[in-house]
């Protein structure tokens, strides 16, 4: 029964944002008889996880099933074009085309790829179509995760190039994710940002779902991160200008993301980065919001304060998942990173320490994102305009150097 709700959900998504009317670079989708979304009681739980990649790091999710009525619809169409029946369902195999082997999909991947960014008007044809996964070739793994792994795909007539993520129905009705898994598919198929990968499309068969979704040719921005250790400054404020530009969209779209971090961010061909995880976002016109979710040495102390059940908070989570992301890009570690408790204890107060490596503009960005206060957070805007950003970011570092040097011999020949 979960999984036949699964599929009725699945057969067409679509999301009515009251901001699309003003954004026309969203492609406009062809609108099917829509079906009201219905909500059942809320119920909340917590499981903590340790990630095996993140040492020491606990993980604290909130499995929440309120979803509230977000302005969207379900549009249903029959499926008869759209799922396919496959012999073995434990598999995921696409027969190549006549004389083109796997070998050549690998190797001529970086090359359509980087055409295809060259040429961004390539994919609209892609999104017209019903899609099935003969359309596809399939090429090497990219990565796995808790409920399915993500594939190298060409679409065969095109050359298109994209990742294929396949997910098991089984596992996610399972995991009681469903719901979750729809809410993701609405929000993301709608967002359209250099700095957000992009949801072409999905489908399913019996089995499984697929999402296809923009190919990142660097991976995941988390194994940078551990390869590094710590970014340098430059480079972590770039990162961090294109997480405020994705991020100020999306609060403009009324999309909460929820769970920033490395963890959820890949790197494209040309080094820009992209937000790619949207299972615990949520589209809240009223900018309202009391679940408790996402990653717990990133969560806001407004989420986790006492009594946090019956508090709200706003679009300002993510500003402050904004100021750990910039510390943890400097430093190699989240600033509240202990034990589950005394992490949240730390969150409350607000305490932790910028280590004297990092630069006295660097330390005030992170210093007005991490402010207990929610109002009280440095803007988007003025993250966009921080002296830090604008120093790496739009000057040059050597040009501000020479002429905050300049200025200094200035000052100490007048003082002579």
């Amino acid at each position: 029964m979960a999984i036949r709700m699964l599929e009725s959900g699945l057969k067409a998504l679509t999301v009515h944002d009251e901001s699309d009317a003003q954004n026309t670079g969203v492609p406009q989708y062809k609108e099917l008889p829509s079906a009201a979304v219905s909500t059942s009681n809320t119920t909340i739980s917590t499981h903590l996880t340790s990630n095996p990649s993140r040492t020491n790091l606990l993980k604290s999710t909130s499995q929440h099933s309120e979803f509230k009525t977000i302005n969207s619809t379900i549009t249903s169409a029959s499926s008869s074009n759209q799922t396919i029946q496959w012999k073995s369902a434990t598999t995921l195999t696409s027969p190549p085309r006549k004389g083109t082997g796997l070998a050549t999909i690998i190797q001529s991947t970086e090359e359509t790829a980087l055409q295809q960014i060259s040429n961004p008007l390539i994919y609209p044809s892609l999104l017209l179509k019903k899609f099935h996964l003969g359309m596809f070739e399939i090429g090497k793994p990219l990565g796995k995760g808790k409920f399915g792994s993500v594939y190298l795909a060409r679409e065969r007539i095109s050359g298109f190039v994209c990742a294929l993520k396949v997910l098991k129905k089984s596992e996610l009705t399972q995991g009681r994710v469903e719901k979750q898994v729809r809410r993701e598919i609405e929000i993301q198929s709608n967002l359209r940002h250099p700095n957000i990968l992009k949801l072409y499309g999905h489908f399913h068969d019996s089995k499984r779902i697929f999402l296809i979704l923009e190919y990142a040719g660097k991976g995941e921005l988390y194994k940078h991160l551990r390869k590094e250790t710590r970014f340098p400054e430059w480079k972590a404020a770039q990162y961090i200008a294109q997480m405020a530009s994705a991020l100020k969209y999306l609060h403009k779209k009324h999309v909460m993301h929820r769970d920033i971090k490395p963890e959820n961010i890949l790197v494209g061909i040309h080094g820009e980065i992209k937000i790619s995880d949207f299972g615990w976002s949520v589209h809240a016109p009223n900018n309202r919001r009391n679940t408790m979710c996402g990653t717990l040495d990133y969560l806001p102390p407004e989420m986790i304060k006492p009594g946090s059940s019956d508090n709200y908070y706003s679009q300002a989570v993510d500003l402050w998942s904004l100021g750990v992301l910039t510390y943890e890009f400097l430093c190699g570690e989240a600033p509240f990173e202990d034990t589950m408790i005394q992490t949240q204890r730390r969150i409350v107060r607000g305490d932790f320490t910028v280590p004297a490596y990092v630069s006295a503009e660097a330390g005030d960005l992170i210093k007005k994102l991490l402010v207990i206060d929610p109002e009280r957070r440095l803007a988007l805007e003025d993250v966009q305009n921080h002296p830090w950003i604008v120093k790496h970011c739009v000057i040059g570092e050597r040009k501000a150097q020479r002429a905050s040097d300049s200025s200094k011999s200035s000052s100490s020949s007048v003082s002579s």
